[in-house]
């Protein structure tokens, strides 16, 4: 067990008290202020004198002093230690438990509640960790560190990233998604939600009216609403966002953003068709509002070409392009991007170097490699297939054991299925049986935008085995019964 570091003050010869009580004090007033807690380890009597340039003796009669009153015992082999705490001896535990200060509430926490040990958890947009390709990005992480340490340890001007990501980045934006963006187009960073909160601070202001989708994403919506946009709900059918409705909202209302999710729509996992794509682009365009276009699971397609996204069929640049790599890896990797045109760029760059001033270059050199050697391309390719045959897995497990209380229509991608539900089986209650049968999914109610009940649920495939979501289906069909 390691020794702590006490940093007690030097005992003061011309204090009318003995040296080996002053320090006895100060032990004391450590342990009673919660900076050495019991079982904490002091450091041996020559140490600690040397430190305090004392006797050695004087200290061991500190340590003896402190015995005798209950505060140290000493274990063979292991040395000085704290004694559990002699009764009706008070002690503050660390810090104070309140601010001293004016405090208001903040953001709400839209962590969710922490899964029942065991669970099988068909939680939306999480990926199966146990495909991590850990020892991949392990190797390349070594070889950046190997090769560029002084530079990706510095600090940097690349308040955008590493320009040899933003590079890889673009790259794979042409090929992969036809979105034209050169590496001054990109900027780097820590996950989608710090794209969307830097974008949201640059362009909108308090009272700007924002349009969303009436079912989307919670924590978007805290983003927006704390930096004082007004939220105007869009509604959301199989076509996705409808932009005929949006079109009259912004007849009566100066839009100044509207957040979209149009590759699969959040939550219902709607693709945006693709009439609807040009009008609304039109309709950009013409009342100049800026569209930010979250692309969260674009890797993930199943059933032929992929939608391609706004951005690349945006001549006048109104769309702002984000996307994350960290579904694709790893959540922990928080690796997120913004595609805009550069002045907006420059702009979150200012915005970032206020609250983070670079990413972690070595992780960005490491994945810029994978993307270089198709690395990350390979791995796409074989979570595409595992993913594609859960999704499969699902809805048939569905049709077999619910097919009389669900409807829904199979996604062309993603890693979550929506499904409505029929009259008498009410969502939430059906999420509060399944938590106890050890079964975690989303009712539709967590997406709507005026918490109305909404009879439709979210089911995540991605985080599980074939065999676990069919599993997690005949629970959910006992826990659906009457």
């Amino acid at each position: 067990m390691p020794r702590s570091t006490l940093h007690l003050p030097p005992p003061d010869p011309a204090l009318p008290v003995a040296l080996f009580a002053q320090i006895a004090n100060a032990i004391t007033d450590h342990i009673r202020g919660g900076r050495l807690a019991s079982g904490d380890v002091l450091p041996g009597s020559r140490v600690l004198a040397r430190e305090l340039g004392v006797d050695r003796d004087t200290v061991i009669a500190a340590y003896d002093d402190l015995e005798a009153q209950g505060f140290l015992i000493t274990v063979a082999r292991t040395g000085t230690i704290v004694a559990d705490l002699p009764r009706g001896v008070g002690v503050q535990r660390g810090l104070a438990r309140q601010v001293g200060f004016a405090l208001d509430p903040g953001p709400p926490s839209l962590h969710p509640a922490p899964e029942p040990a065991g669970a099988i958890v068909l939680a939306a947009g999480v990926p199966d960790l146990r495909l991590v390709p850990s020892e991949l990005i392990a190797r390349a992480y070594r070889r950046a560190m190997r090769r560029h340490a002084a530079a990706a340890l510095g600090y940097s001007r690349a308040t955008t990233g590493h320009p040899r990501l933003r590079s890889a980045l673009a790259h794979l934006l042409r090929d992969a998604r036809g979105v034209a963006a050169s590496a001054d187009d990109v900027m780097i960073t820590r996950g989608s939600q710090m794209a969307l909160d830097l974008t949201v601070r640059a362009i909108v202001r308090p009272g700007d009216v924002v349009c969303v989708e009436a079912l989307g994403y919670r924590p978007s919506w805290a983003v927006l609403e704390r930096a004082g946009a007004r939220l105007v709900g869009v509604p959301v059918d199989a076509g996705g966002i409808d932009v005929a409705a949006l079109a009259r909202i912004c007849a009566r209302a100066a839009v100044r953003l509207l957040y979209v999710t149009p590759h699969h729509q959040y939550p219902t996992t709607a693709v945006l068709s693709a009439g609807r794509r040009a009008r609304l682009l039109a309709l950009a365009h013409q009342h100049r509002f800026a569209v930010l276009e979250d692309d969260y699971d674009h890797e993930f397609h199943y059933d032929g070409r992929p939608v391609l996204p706004l951005a690349s069929a945006d001549p006048h640049g109104v769309v702002v392009y984000i996307g994350t790599l960290s579904k694709i890896l790893a959540p922990g990797l928080r690796l997120g991007f913004v595609v805009a045109p550069r002045p907006l760029i420059d702009r979150l760059a200012r915005e970032r170097y206020l609250v983070d001033r670079q990413g972690d270059h070595a992780l960005e050199l490491a994945i810029a490699e994978l993307i270089e050697d198709d690395e990350l391309g390979r791995h796409t390719r074989k979570m595409r297939r595992i993913y594609h045959a859960r999704r499969d897995a699902l809805a048939a497990a569905l049709r077999a054991q619910l097919g009389d209380r669900l409807t829904f229509q199979v996604p062309t991608g993603g890693i979550a299925l929506w499904v409505e539900t029929t009259p008498g089986l009410d969502p939430d209650r059906w999420y509060r049986r399944a938590l106890e049968h050890g079964v975690v999914f989303q009712p539709g109610s967590a997406f709507s935008l005026t918490g109305k009940r909404v009879a439709a649920a979210r089911f995540g495939y991605g985080a599980c085995t074939e065999a676990e979501i069919k599993i997690a289906v005949r629970r959910l069909a006992q826990c659906a019964r009457p």
